[in-house]
This record gives C-alpha cells, structure tokens and sequence, in this order.
C-alpha cells in the first residue's frame, strides 16, 4: 500500500496537511518505523516522500447501539434513537414492542458506548411530589448512584430517588450567564442542585429548598463535593420559606406546576428582581396561558410585570414544549 513517509517531529502538521487534501486512506492504523512516521494514502502526493508498507486494519467502532443490537427486523425501526446519560447511567424509553428485547438493547449500549456501567428503561412517568419515576434495569450494574458532571460542576445523585434530567443543562448555563456577581438566589425547586450550584459560582447566597429528603440529601453533598458553601439547603415545603427570602433572582423550575406557586415567587423577588418561570404549553400558543397568570397574580399582589425573555426549552410531548419565560417584578 502506498505511504507518505516522513521524520516523526513533522508527523502532526502532515497529519493535517492529508486530512485537508482528502488522501489520507481510512480504516488503517499509523505506522512508525524507528525516527519517521507512515501515514497511509490513496494515491501519490506531490512534495512528499512515497513508500510503500503493510498497515494493520482498523476495525470502525459502532457509532449507536442500534447498529449492534438484534431485534426482529419488524420492530427495529422502533428503536429509540436517544437516551438519557446521567454519570455513568444510561436511561431509554422503550415503546411496549421492545421491552422482551430490554436485555439485549441494554447489552448493546453498554458494547458502544463503553463509559456506561448500568442501563434502566423508563417504567413510568415522573410523578407524585416527589417527581420520581419507576425504573427497570436491562443490564449492566445493578445501581442508581452515580456521579453527572455538567457545566463545570459534578452532582452525586440517585436516579431511582430524586428527579433529575440532563436535557436542562444548556438553560441551566443559560441562567447562569445571566446572574450577576453578589446577587442573592432563590432556587424553589432545587433537587440535587443544578441550578444552586452552578449559580453559587457567581451569586452571593442561594438558598435552595426541596420537599424531597434524598434530594436535600444529595444536594448537602454535592455542596460538599464542590466547596458550594454560599449554598443554604433547605428541607420543607417552599411556600413556608416564600416571604422570608428576598433575592434578586427566583428560579421555578417546576413546570407541570409552578403557576401554583407565582404568588410565592413575587413575594420573596425584590422589586426590580427576576424571575425564571417554565411550564408546559401547546405549540399553537406557547406562552398565553402562563403570561395571564402572571399577570393576574401579580394584580392580586399590587404588583406589576415587565416580560424580558420568552423561549422553547425543549419538546416534552406531541406539540408540547417545555417553555421558560423570565419576568421582572416591580
């Protein structure tokens, strides 16, 4: 086979230089012989020196599990293509028709995507106040501890006992460039903290409640594990916090509720404060419904809103969104 040959030192820059001229033979891994280096090509190339040598094949790795994985022809195309990492756990939502084939789904993500130790299917939706769902494990290590790095920070969390999602790390950084030095916190609906404690990177104190013991739990470790100290964890329901903190910036993040809980959020924002609230809307008309009632109770409260931000955050559901809108109170 045909190889450019060259001293070892310039082995990087020619590297690049095939790359970029389209020559470089794929499938083939480099060979070294003593101070110089062989690269593979398709054809002779002009200002180099042409040799010719044997190259050991490289075998292509898969690049998704549905590559690898064996199901009746019939159901493959109701293999999902994305699942949730969460540390080194992987979380799949798998239609009725592949749950017998669960095992062999699980034993391919875990072939491909070599990071992953554990894989559980979804086994119910998020629910009860706690907003946890039921997980069934496919295969892998039996555990739900795990360890998510995201945005510079790392969170200890238990994918079976508190809620958490990965697909909010992009918003979550949002906020955070956001957020101005010194500024005081109130993250109503904490959890484990990826919101706390990423935004006690620049705030002055964050006061973080849950009604969840394990997230409260979880949330004083990952306080812990990233010298968060400005980060007040509080256990209990937010409504009897709400009113005794005054923060320059409220996060609700709860969005099948949070309009329950806006009377709360403009009592404990100082005036002239933000506030980050999501919700669910239909893609017809995503903000309507949420903006009237933010109006409608900050006219309770004697209060005005000035709208800043409006987005789609994510899909959640046929024609449904995951929608955040960022509101100042005065």
């Amino acid at each position: 086979m045909l190889a450019v040959k060259v001293p070892k030192k310039e082995a990087e820059k020619t590297r690049r230089k095939l790359l970029e001229l389209g020559v470089l033979a794929k499938g083939y891994s480099i060979k070294r012989e003593g101070d110089f280096v062989l690269f593979p090509v398709t054809g002779p190339v002009e200002g180099f020196e042409i040799a010719e040598a044997e190259f050991e094949k490289v075998e292509r790795r898969p690049r998704s599990y549905r590559e690898v994985v064996e199901v009746p022809d019939e159901i493959r195309p109701l293999l999902p293509s994305s699942f949730d990492i969460i540390g080194d756990i992987a979380i799949i939502e798998l239609p009725e028709e592949l749950m017998p084939h669960g095992r062999a789904i699980g034993e391919a993500i875990l072939k491909v995507h070599r990071h992953i130790k554990a894989v559980f299917a979804k086994g119910s939706k998020v629910e009860g106040e706690y907003r946890v769902r039921e997980l069934i494990h496919l295969a892998g290590e039996k555990r739900t501890e795990t360890v998510h790095r995201e945005n510079g920070i790392r969170l200890k969390l238990d994918v079976a006992r508190v809620y958490y999602t990965p697909r909010l790390a992009t918003e979550r950084m949002r906020i955070f460039r956001k957020t101005r030095p010194g500024e005081i916190v109130f993250d109503m609906f904490a959890g484990v903290g990826p919101y706390s404690i990423l935004l006690a990177r620049k705030a002055k104190l964050v006061f973080a409640v849950d009604l969840n013991p394990w997230a409260v739990k979880y949330l004083e470790e990952n306080i812990r594990l990233n010298k968060a100290n400005n980060v007040v964890p509080i256990l209990g329901d937010v409504r009897k916090v709400a009113g005794n903190v005054k923060a320059d910036r409220v996060v609700m993040n709860l969005p099948k509720f949070a309009d329950r809980f806006l009377r709360e959020a403009m009592l404990s924002v100082k005036p002239g404060g933000v506030v980050h609230y999501y919700g669910f809307g239909p893609e017809e008309d995503l903000y309507s419904e949420h903006e009237a009632k933010i109006k409608a109770t900050a006219r309770e409260l004697g209060l005005s809103v000035n709208f800043i931000e409006r987005r789609k955050v994510r899909p959640y559901a046929p024609r449904q969104f995951n929608i955040a809108i960022d509101f100042k109170v005065e």
